[in-house]
């Protein structure tokens, strides 16, 4: 068999090309093919980015809109959350009752939470409260609680007098001051937004 170098130079030429094109056509198939499909592959993201970016450039000019927008249902969310709670928050609702006696200047002397009431939207939380001061102190307290942020209405309002309370129908009756002329029972009525709570414990002072 001849040697390559003794073959005519067209030949050793010819042989020469043929090996670079076989090295070509392998380096094609094992890498620049797999580099052209990862490149396609890339640009075919990239067109995916853009389109999706140009998609969004719509609302860049509305960012400072839709923030002032966003601040706004927060502060709405916070609102109702105040006016009718997402939770019972019984000692919430307890402690926002004594701040207003103390502010009206009467006592409340027994608190019963009386079973909850499930409605579509909100759950009824009804409580038993007693309460005793002067006449026109317990009109200030119920006037406080009218103007309260979260909703609580007041019924089934039973009053007497200090010396005779027995038409108050209270539970118990307590040693009054001179200044605490009238007693009251009724009804406290609180709402929450959860839903399917289980009926509340009775709960006293």
């Amino acid at each position: 068999m001849a040697k390559f170098t003794d073959l005519a130079g067209r030949s050793q030429l010819g042989i020469v090309i043929g090996v670079a094109v076989v090295v070509s056509l392998g380096l094609y198939g094992m890498v620049y093919k797999e580099m052209i499909t990862a490149n396609e592959n890339q640009q075919r993201l990239l067109q995916a980015k853009l389109k999706e970016n140009a998609d969004l450039k719509q609302y860049e000019g509305r960012k400072v809109e839709m923030e002032q927008r966003i601040a706004g249902l927060q502060q709405q969310l916070e609102t109702l959350n105040r006016i009718v709670p997402s939770e019972k928050e019984a000692p919430q609702f307890m402690q926002m009752m004594e701040d207003e006696a103390a502010k009206a200047g009467i006592e409340i002397r027994r608190y019963t939470s009386l079973p909850t009431s499930t409605r579509e939207f909100f759950t009824e939380v009804p409580w038993d409260m007693e309460l005793d001061g002067s006449y026109y102190s317990l009109l200030s307290f119920f006037d406080r609680v009218s103007k309260l942020d979260r909703i609580i209405n007041i019924a089934g309002l039973r009053m007497a007098s200090a010396k005779k309370p027995g038409p108050a129908n209270l539970k118990k009756t307590y040693t009054y001051a001179a200044t605490e002329s009238v007693v009251v029972g009724c009804t406290a009525t609180t709402f929450f937004s959860r839903e399917n709570q289980q009926p509340a414990r009775p709960v006293k002072k």
